[in-house]
């Protein structure tokens, strides 16, 4: 029996999917977190406690481990054990992507500055380096950065993930109120005081998903998700997710490529990859485009799309259940596989199932203690819903975005076509009512 160690964070949505997937591919689970569980003591060589937060750290703890308990692989289920998986895989000889491709997905100045050098379309951008002792004349920096780009532009910070601290500014004025607001994010999140800030030129236009996999340097796409509710911000909260796509197939094309350009640009060569587009050559005569009186030139923007974000993980959440390929094969079973070397490496991967499906991120309307989610009965009653989870225990503190990190719970859908799964995730959201304190 193959066994595999599954890096599982705390705070990770992702565990029971993952280790549905070992369950199913018959695989031996060792699980790696970040604090010690409560049957840590009866579970032997089962659990490893890990430093996910000192990837070198965590990668010789589990290089020591497989000496004596031999791995076949390393998998991070999300962000933040994926330095460390590959940095151990590569210790182990294990299939991985290098440490440094791993790294650039993580930090956004630098993967700006890989994309760039490869030629890959994306916002123009600028780089704030941080000033700790001089948080006015940070403010300073950012505004001069934004009007170099033009207005409106994005401040996000270069390590955060999942939108938070990613706020839109409009003109001169808000963009030193959003760069204090983002600087503060980030100290309030434990970043390093010296993590510089990046300032994008806003793209408009609708926004995909593109969820794929990378075997021997090669991006396969899996699915194209559309985003139905605007991202105009000026925050930046994901909501609706509905595949197949809408989009014309030249356009679900062009944004599978950019992917593919992208995972080559960052030295991608295994396993799973979630990306963010934008796609400016759709969009429409906007309330955001006319808010930027000094945009006069449309060339600006790209003819194509373009790559807001690439991870080197599988789509967050547990957005991942909208996916169901052929027999019942889940993504995290894809995975799981390939890392396993289950695939064959170059073998045909399975197809969606047939119809359309789609996730709801609940999202939390202001920040507070949560004393319930009623309606969840009714939203459970919507026709084609076939799931709502709620993610937050009741008594527990809230937080709205942009400071906030979580989602407040998913609903999931399935039917014959993404405009029925959009409307019952819109009808489901409309039965529940969160009662913030």
């Amino acid at each position: 029996m193959p066994r595999a160690l599954l890096l599982l964070p705390t705070s990770t949505y992702r565990a029971s999917e993952f280790l549905a997937a070992a369950a199913r591919l018959g695989v031996e689970v060792v699980t790696g977190s970040d604090a010690p569980q409560a049957l840590a003591g009866v579970m032997g060589d089962h659990f490893l406690e890990l430093d996910l937060d000192d990837p070198e750290r965590a990668a010789s703890a589990i290089a020591t481990f497989a000496r004596r308990v031999p791995l076949e692989a390393v998998v991070a289920v999300d962000d933040r054990g994926a330095r460390a998986a590959a940095l151990a895989s590569e210790r182990l000889g294990l299939l991985h992507n290098s440490p440094e491709a791993v790294a650039a997905t993580r930090d956004k100045a630098t993967m700006r500055k890989m994309l760039g050098e490869a030629g890959v379309a994306q916002p123009s951008w600028q780089i704030v380096p941080a000033s700790p002792a001089d948080p006015e004349g940070e403010a300073d920096r950012v505004a001069a950065a934004a009007r170099t780009l033009g207005f409106p532009v994005v401040v996000k910070p270069c390590t955060l993930s999942g939108s938070r601290g990613v706020v839109r500014a409009d003109d001169d004025a808000s963009v030193r109120v959003v760069a204090r607001r983002v600087r503060s994010i980030v100290a309030t999140a434990g970043e390093a005081a010296d993590a510089p800030l990046i300032v994008e030129r806003f793209v408009p236009g609708p926004e995909v998903a593109v969820e794929g996999i990378v075997r021997s340097g090669s991006f396969t796409s899996l699915a194209v998700f559309d985003k139905p509710d605007p991202l105009d911000g000026p925050y930046f909260e994901e909501t609706i997710y509905v595949t197949p796509s809408r989009l014309d197939a030249s356009d679900c094309s062009a944004a599978a490529d950019l992917v593919a350009a992208a995972v080559r640009a960052l030295g991608l060569t295994e396993g799973p990859v979630h990306a963010e587009l934008r796609l400016p050559h759709l969009a429409a005569a906007s309330a955001s485009r006319a808010l930027d009186r000094s945009r006069t030139d449309a060339a600006l923007d790209p003819p194509g799309p373009v790559v807001v974000e690439v991870a080197a993980r599988t789509i967050g959440g547990k957005c991942s259940r909208a996916l169901r390929f052929a027999q019942g094969t889940s993504l995290e079973t894809l995975v799981l596989g390939h890392a396993l070397g289950l695939d064959a490496g170059h073998g045909p991967l399975p197809v969606l199932e047939p119809g359309a499906s789609g996730v709801m991120m609940l999202p939390i309307p202001r920040s507070g203690t949560l004393e319930e989610v009623a309606g969840v009965d009714d939203a459970l009653a919507v026709a084609h819903v076939t799931g709502v989870e709620i993610a937050i225990a009741r008594g527990r503190p809230v937080e709205a975005l942009p400071e906030g990190g979580r989602y407040l719970g998913f609903v999931f859908a399935r039917a014959d076509t993404p405009d029925e799964v959009e409307l019952a995730l819109r009808r489901a959201h409309r039965e529940l009512e969160v009662r913030i304190a």
